[in-house]
């Protein structure tokens, strides 16, 4: 039996592999945004790599009520939301059940950014050029909201940088983001987590520890 190639060793590789794509079109005055969790160890070997902070940008997806690994949205930090009428029309989703994804997500968005941050402030956005990381996209949702939150604190330039997408996301966030950076498309697309050979769930503390890390190095 023939055993699957991986496209990637790891969220680490992975980061080392996209910084040095990033390095010849990469503001010193960039800043780079992970998404918690997965995006977290990527961005901070792309941070690492070209010198450059890291922080977060905390975004939830809207998981289908009993089927929550199937996205019918995401929101982020400040209240801003995106969803997917189709999605919720097609699974028959009553308002009510969407309010409640909401107030649950919205309350963990509130958590993991007091855990994730502490007492540091969050960076100033305005004017500035940002690279946006994760450790893929699959529907693109989250990212589409990770996007309209930046847009809204008037960033300069949005770089999304991912090792691995599918070929619809790479459609719809090549339309969003001022630049797309990424390592592999898979057709068929399956799941971010079958391009990794080591693809474990980085956890709170991981996050923390990273984010702690980067300030650490930027003082």
């Amino acid at each position: 039996m023939r055993h699957r190639a991986f496209l990637l060793k790891s969220r680490k590789e992975a980061g080392q592999l996209l910084a040095a794509r990033l390095q010849a079109t990469t503001s010193p005055q960039a800043l780079v945004l992970a998404l918690p969790r997965g995006g977290v160890p990527v961005g901070f070997e792309i941070a690492q790599a070209l010198h450059l902070p890291l922080d977060v940008l905390v975004v939830r997806k809207l998981g289908v009520p009993l089927h929550e690994e199937f996205a019918m949205g995401a929101l982020a930090s400040g209240g801003l939301m995106v969803v997917t009428p189709e999605v919720i029309a097609a699974e028959n989703i009553s308002q009510a059940d969407v309010a409640d994804v909401v107030r649950r997500e919205t309350q963990e968005l509130q958590r993991r950014e007091h855990l994730y941050r502490g007492n540091r402030p969050s960076p100033a956005l305005s004017d500035r050029d940002v690279i946006l990381v994760d450790d893929g996209i699959a529907t693109g949702c989250t990212m589409e909201v990770a996007i309209a939150a930046l847009r809204a604190r008037q960033v300069h330039r949005i770089t999304v940088a991912v090792p691995v997408l599918s070929v619809s996301a790479c459609e719809k966030i090549s339309l969003l983001a001022d630049a797309l950076v990424y390592l592999h498309r898979p057709e068929p697309f399956y799941a971010v987590g079958l391009a990794y050979a080591a693809f474990g769930q980085t956890s709170d503390e991981d996050v923390a520890a990273l984010l702690a890390r980067a300030a650490q190095h930027a003082s």
